[in-house]
């Protein structure tokens, strides 16, 4: 009996393509602009013609980090575009939590937002699909916040069950703040659990769904199994599939961003599907393989497609009306123009560790709290969900700045001494951050090099460090503009969450950036590129 499985992950809210680098993809050697869950409504249909057994399912952070147009609604219009697409269940990913366990709760269930209501004509009743989180739980409990598994039956009777688990080093990339009463667990002992429970039940055909992936190369249609079953896959997601549970027979993942198609073996040495779509809704992965007549998964009939959503195609008109409908509520405040850019200022979408609108916005964030005496900012790159692309004269309208900084994060100015930030600056190489860095992004203010033939923290060439042209005193105590994100210790950086003492707080990220294109910038005075070079590379 044949089945078909058509994946994503990681859609953050973008219901509309990404602009710029963001938005990009290669396919099979070719760069194209993808995206618009309109136009990957249309690929859906076409790709579930004529299949009985179709089901649609997802990898997580399908909200969270999204932009103006379903973030202004706190996402109502993301599950809504998904309930649209039929889809049949979601493991949650870490953006899931960013409003706190309460509010994803909400999210789920239905019911007005606690502090701005309901969206005007449209009374929300929760999700019309299952979010699946089997190894989250509040803090000293082993029973599941969210539901951990569910059984689809299949239009001619077989059934497929899905278990849905997050990484359990989600607290490193979430607002403390917003999870303290919660725990992550690891995810195998949670995978065996419920797939135990799936057999009990005489559940045989059983997908993982998990938040948990790896970069591979960035280019869509690489061969992952060059060199041997799943040889160039690596990281947590290739040690969680192959040690998975047997019964488990496909593992669809999330978190990287990064698409691939993988097989590796399973504890008894059989092949496993693994995979993974792109961001954004750029692509899907269209999973087949054939049941026997007992339920089983017939391992060597999978076979996994990643299918482009390209901007040109033709967009679902029932999808369209969908998008549209929410768009009319906010077009208003989305259109509104707050300052102007010189040329593209790409961010979500740089191809170098300093990206220039990562330098805009930590300038903007110096800027907004001079008045309490800032030196410096330090933004992590994450907070940048897009890129600012040149159009209209250079204009920036409020949905553009949205886009780039949708997360609401407060900012705080930190006494920070300069033994501090050196520290700082090693854990960007180091630690929890040595295999994948993390390039904090930085003010005009600060710059130092790096040797990256080095190792660890010792990457960091400390002589090399200045601020404003001078080096660093160890002893002296700098203020510095964090937002609260990195100032609880988010993205490894511990040095900060041991910093107790903080200034401001009456601002975001957004808003900084806001006044400082209001305040600076104008149609014949935009604001320039910044130039490269805070960050200086030896050795590369």
């Amino acid at each position: 009996m044949p089945v078909q499985l058509l994946a994503l992950n990681d859609l953050h809210g973008n219901l509309d393509p990404v602009e710029g680098a963001a938005g990009r993809i290669t396919h099979r050697g070719t760069p194209l602009q993808a995206g618009g869950l309109a136009q990957m409504a249309t690929l859906l249909d076409e790709a579930r013609a004529g299949r009985t057994n179709s089901l649609t399912v997802a990898a997580g952070d399908m909200i969270g980090g999204s932009p103006l147009l379903s973030a202004i609604f706190h996402d109502e219009p993301t599950v809504a575009a998904l309930e649209e697409l039929e889809l049949a269940a979601s493991s949650v990913g870490n953006h899931e939590f960013d409003e706190g366990p309460q509010e994803l709760r909400r999210v789920i269930d239905g019911g007005c937002h606690p502090v701005d209501g309901c969206a005007p004509d449209d009374p929300y009743d929760g999700a019309g699909f299952p979010y699946l989180g089997g190894n989250v739980t509040a803090r000293g409990s082993d029973t599941p916040l969210f539901q951990p598994y569910t059984v689809k039956t299949l239009p001619t009777g077989q059934k497929i069950g899905f278990i849905g688990v997050v990484t359990k080093n989600a607290p490193a990339v979430i607002n403390v703040a917003m999870i303290r009463d919660l725990e992550f667990h690891d995810e195998l002992p949670v995978i065996e659990k419920y797939s135990r429970e799936l057999t009990r039940q005489g559940v045989r055909a059983q997908v993982l769904l998990i938040h948990e992936g790896e970069t591979i190369n960035g280019t869509a249609g690489a061969d992952c199994d060059e060199g041997g079953p799943g040889a160039r896959l690596a990281g947590r997601i290739k040690e969680i599939s192959q040690q998975a549970p047997t019964a488990v027979d496909v593992v669809v993942s999330g978190h990287s961003h990064d698409s691939y198609e993988c097989a590796v073996l399973d504890p008894a040495g059989k092949r496993r599907m693994v995979t993974q779509a792109d961001s954004f809704g750029r692509s899907f992965t269209d999973l087949r393989f054939d049941l026997n007549g007992r339920g089983d998964i017939l391992r060597s009939t999978v076979r996994a497609l990643h299918r482009p959503v390209p901007v040109t195609t033709a967009q679902q008109p029932a999808m369209a009306k969908v998008i549209e409908t929410w768009r009319a509520r906010s077009e208003e405040q989305a259109n509104r123009v707050v300052g102007y850019i010189a040329g593209d200022l790409p961010g979500r979408g740089a191809t170098a560790p300093e990206a220039p609108l990562g330098s805009l916005l930590a300038d903007a964030q110096v800027a907004a709290n001079r008045h309490l005496g800032a030196d410096l900012a330090l933004t992590n790159p994450g907070s940048m969900r897009a890129d600012l692309t040149y159009k209209n004269g250079g204009a920036v309208t409020y949905a553009d700045a949205y886009r780039v900084q949708p997360f609401a994060n407060t900012l705080w100015v930190v006494p920070v001494t300069g033994e501090q930030l050196v520290t700082a600056l090693k854990q960007q190489l180091s630690g929890g951050n040595e295999v994948k860095t993390v390039f904090l992004q930085l003010s005009k203010e600060l710059s130092y090099s790096v040797d990256m033939s080095r190792t660890g923290a010792d990457r960091l060439l400390v002589d090399t460090v200045r601020l404003n042209g001078r080096p660093l005193d160890p002893a002296a105590t700098y203020k510095v503009v964090l937002n609260e994100f990195l100032a609880n210790g988010g993205n490894n950086f511990d040095v900060f969450a041991g910093i107790t003492v903080r200034e401001g707080g009456a601002m975001v990220d957004l808003d900084a950036l806001i006044a400082y294109l209001e305040g600076t910038t104008s149609p014949d005075r935009p604001a320039p590129v910044p130039a490269p070079g805070r960050i200086t590379f030896v050795n590369p």
